[in-house]
């Protein structure tokens, strides 16, 4: 497929799955008692509201990116560690659940990715699984600004609050290091861990057929 059309492809399904990621990290907090992203306007499925440009160009040059944080405020949780832990998972569980209905999709209906009629369908679809699970994979990793941060910091033991902290203050410029380093050098440190979850799951969802198809044209 030309490098445009798998551009203009890309667009709809990059904003699909940073919208499905932002607004279940919003409702997850409200319905936890923090009502903070809908008063920010951010408990929406309009995805201009969830656009971060740095995140959204790392999704179309790197193949993983983030989008604008939906701001939660854990004072307001009922139970703060709880609140910060379910809110945190919300956005990567509901990416890899999407990709389940995405992934069925293409198996039942493998000529989307066939037929070049249907393919721009099939490859929104596709690409649709792919970021999907890559978002979900990528914001696993426990580097601050990312989900998996969050995670890691409610479940640690109040002992370890100095890495909380070093990570607070270093995590950013480290994910950053890390996704050029990937890139220039070829070593797949993050993609090392994405990878072969995405491989995993898209075939588990998708069936291989529709992988190795999917493959041939992205």
């Amino acid at each position: 497929m030309n490098q445009l059309l798998g551009l203009v492809i890309s667009l709809p399904a990059i904003l699909m799955v940073i919208t499905v990621h932002e607004y279940f990290h919003g409702y997850v907090a409200y319905r936890l008692g923090d009502p903070t992203a809908k008063f920010a306007g951010r408990l929406t499925l309009n995805p201009i509201k969830h656009i971060d440009l740095f995140g959204f160009l790392a999704f179309l040059l790197f193949r993983f990116g983030w989008a604008k944080p939906v701001p939660i405020n854990p004072y307001n949780f009922r139970d703060m560690k709880k609140g910060m832990l379910y809110t945190s998972l919300a956005g990567p569980l509901s990416n890899f659940l999407f990709a389940i209905p995405l992934g069925i999709l293409l198996r039942v209906f493998p000529a989307l990715l066939q037929n070049s009629t249907l393919l721009p369908i099939g490859g929104i679809i596709g690409l649709g699984l792919f970021y999907s699970l890559i978002l979900c994979a990528f914001n696993l990793i426990p580097i601050p600004p990312l989900d998996g941060s969050k995670v890691l910091f409610s479940l640690l033991p109040p002992r370890y609050a100095h890495i909380e902290y070093w990570l607070e203050r270093y995590g950013f410029m480290l994910l950053i290091g890390l996704i050029f380093f990937d890139r220039i050098t070829g070593i797949p440190i993050l993609w090392g861990w994405i990878g072969p979850f995405v491989s995993i799951f898209t075939r588990i969802f998708a069936g291989t057929p529709a992988f190795m198809a999917f493959l041939r044209f992205f």
